[in-house]
């Protein structure tokens, strides 16, 4: 693979979404349904990329090219392990949890630990992220049959350029005014805790999943606090987990950065300013999400200064 390989946006219409991802990321968004979601690079059975340049889903790509992207010993049947999204969140998201993995294992679902960064936010925005101090279980069951969870909630304000882990198991939600790129991995099970008493785009209260967002939750996330932003010049690790690294790069203009061949593939996201990449000549700029084949030397000249998140380490699901 001798390109940085670009994926078709797939868009997504959510309740809590809006129309920014037009105006803020430069899209032509379909349809005028709010759309709270663009996945630029997913491998799963409902839904796959599509490589600009030659037309193939992933899961193609991935089928005859494995090595040369992932790089030696990658089994081509196994899905890529990364989703990368675009979220919109005009309105706020509801309250959620992603299963560990033992308990994903035992109620039919998969893990999710993901990260998020804040492209953009409003004066009022914020995110809710784990428990206040002191909430126990049982205080938590009672707030929800009495509908006022939200005392119990740890809710922060959000400023541009931070960002947060939230492993499996953690508590959260997402308030209007972000915009958000969310670093994943390949999962799509999310148990809905609590929706505000929100009706969904059909005009119906949207499923709850209580008993197993009880069983998810981990009850001993005290107000967690997400990473200060970074603004200078330079090279900062924003998370590294068991599943994957995710690394902010500020570039001067005129700077360049190389991601060496046949050491790891690497997920390129840009959240501001523009970079040319040296090989095709190709300028990409805020919004592009690409991927760095492991077989490809790249080098990325900054034509702006130039913001970028790199994400590599990427670990494959064993089960």
């Amino acid at each position: 693979m001798n390109h940085l390989l670009e994926f078709e946006p797939i868009y997504q219409s959510r309740v809590w979404g809006g129309r920014a991802l037009a105006e803020k990321l430069g899209r032509t968004l379909p349809g005028n349904n709010p759309i709270g979601e663009s996945w630029e690079i997913v491998d799963r059975p409902e839904a796959q990329s599509v490589e600009r340049v030659t037309g193939k889903t992933l899961r193609q790509l991935l089928t005859e090219h494995a090595e040369s992207i992932l790089g030696p010993g990658h089994d081509p049947a196994k899905p890529f392990p990364i989703l990368v999204k675009w979220l919109d969140c005009t309105d706020r998201l509801s309250l959620q949890v992603h299963p560990p993995k033992a308990v994903a294992e035992q109620l039919g679902g998969e893990p999710k630990t993901e990260c998020w960064y804040i492209a953009e936010a409003t004066p009022e925005a914020a995110l809710i992220v784990g428990l206040r101090k002191g909430v126990e279980r049982n205080n938590f069951e009672q707030a929800i049959a009495e509908e006022r969870l939200e005392p119990l909630l740890h809710r922060f304000s959000v400023q541009q350029g931070q960002s947060i882990l939230l492993a499996s198991g953690r508590l959260h939600a997402i308030d209007a005014g972000n915009l958000i790129l969310e670093i994943q991995e390949n999962s799509d099970t999310t148990y809905r805790v609590y929706d505000w008493g929100r009706k969904g785009l059909d005009g119906k209260p949207r499923d709850l999943h209580v008993e197993e967002s009880l069983q998810s939750i981990d009850f001993d996330d005290f107000e967690p606090q997400p990473n200060d932003a970074n603004l200078t010049p330079g090279e900062f690790q924003i998370a590294d987990c068991d599943k994957f690294r995710l690394r902010q790069f500020n570039l001067e203009a005129g700077s360049q950065l190389t991601l060496t061949s046949h050491s790891q593939p690497s997920i390129i996201s840009m959240i501001q300013g523009s970079a040319t990449d040296q090989a095709t000549a190709i300028t990409y700029t805020r919004g592009d999400n690409l991927l760095s084949p492991w077989c490809r030397n790249t080098i990325l000249n900054a034509e702006t200064p130039v913001s970028l998140l790199i994400t590599d380490r990427f670990t494959f699901r064993t089960t």
